[in-house]
């Protein structure tokens, strides 16, 4: 099955981002053996979807379709992720698209219909064999020129007002040009260090990449760096695609980052092996930081079990972060980062 590079990088996104447990690329229907759901209030909402997009356009939305099972069976969502907490179940459906010089699908309008016609048929298929009514819907692009962006915004209004009156509560989102840069190329690229799966090819290819570009630092230039201040006003400022990430994942890949490229002071890594100041400083139950040779290098319970080296040492990082109502870790994070 040939995979495209867009198809893997938002795979990888899912995975480490969002935190799916489960993730399929080029998700199809089994029209043979699965029941449809729902199927009145579908065929209504294909009727609705195109005498809108008719008398908005003057187009066809769904040229050449006769009928909604052979819509659904022309479906294919480029990956499909869940993510499952306690007992509830929340969908993410995400087409990706890359066009180097910008997506086209054909003229303005006949892009916006291919846009749209996507984001629709996902969410019959959503409603149709999954029966649930609120996840995400998403149609990514690197690079989408100005007048189609402005377009295809103009549509998700439309769109969002024929879900809502079939009473589905998806939230529909276009991720593109600088959004998918911070949102979703950056968040990987921050996870890159962390994960050792073979099978994504997007981030292996990138590992691949930095073997080689990653800059060489010379003995004094790294005691220099272990010199440099712990304050708050010398950390990062902003941190791209923050908002994305589940919390566990986004302090698991900015920790990495920094441990690595000694961006945190030794005397600071000594008070992250401290319970007292884990618990002032990040809120968590357990110490920050735990030196891997305490160990023998295995792995350790309420800990990431691939350590990361700081100033020749190995350290485990501590995957107990929380992000609810009653116990919300992330403000805290923020806070040490200096993130505003």
């Amino acid at each position: 099955m040939k995979i495209e590079i867009g198809e893997s990088l938002i795979y990888s996104w899912l995975r480490h981002s969002k935190g799916c447990q489960l993730v399929q690329m080029n998700w199809k229907i089994s029209a043979s053996t699965w029941e449809m759901k729902n199927e009145e209030a579908l065929r209504k909402l294909m009727v609705d979807s195109i005498e809108l997009f008719r008398s908005k356009y003057g187009m066809e939305l769904y040229k050449g379709t006769a009928s909604l099972s052979q819509l659904l069976q022309q479906a294919e969502i480029d990956v499909l992720g869940i993510c499952i907490e306690e007992s509830d179940q929340y969908l993410y459906a995400v087409d990706v698209a890359f066009h180097e010089g910008g997506l086209n699908y054909g003229s303005k309008d006949e892009t916006i219909m291919r846009v749209a016609k996507k984001i629709l048929r996902t969410a019959m298929c959503l409603y149709g064999y999954f029966n649930l009514k609120k996840g995400e819907i998403i149609f990514a692009s690197p690079k989408i020129n100005l007048p189609i962006v402005n377009g295809i915004m103009e549509s998700v209004p439309l769109i969002n007002e024929l879900l809502h009156s079939a009473g589905l509560h998806y939230d529909v989102r276009i991720i593109c040009n600088e959004g998918f840069d911070e949102k979703i190329m950056q968040p990987v690229l921050g996870a890159t260090s962390s994960v050792a799966d073979t099978s994504e090819l997007f981030m292996r290819s990138m590992q691949m990449y930095n073997m080689f570009t990653k800059p060489k630092r010379k003995a004094s230039e790294l005691s220099q760096v272990s010199r440099l201040s712990n304050d708050i006003k010398d950390k990062p400022k902003s941190v791209e695609g923050k908002a994305e990430m589940k919390i566990g994942e986004f302090v698991r890949s900015v920790l990495t980052k920094m441990l690595q490229n000694h961006e945190i002071t030794e005397d600071e890594i000594e008070l992250m092996q401290t319970s007292h100041y884990s618990k002032e400083t990040f809120d968590i139950q357990y110490p920050l930081l735990r030196k891997a040779s305490l160990s023998n290098g295995e792995k350790v319970l309420r800990y990431w079990a691939r350590a990361v080296e700081a100033y020749g040492e190995q350290y485990f990082i501590c995957s107990e972060w929380y992000e609810v109502p009653q116990n919300n870790d992330r403000p805290f994070f923020m806070k040490w980062l200096g993130v505003r």
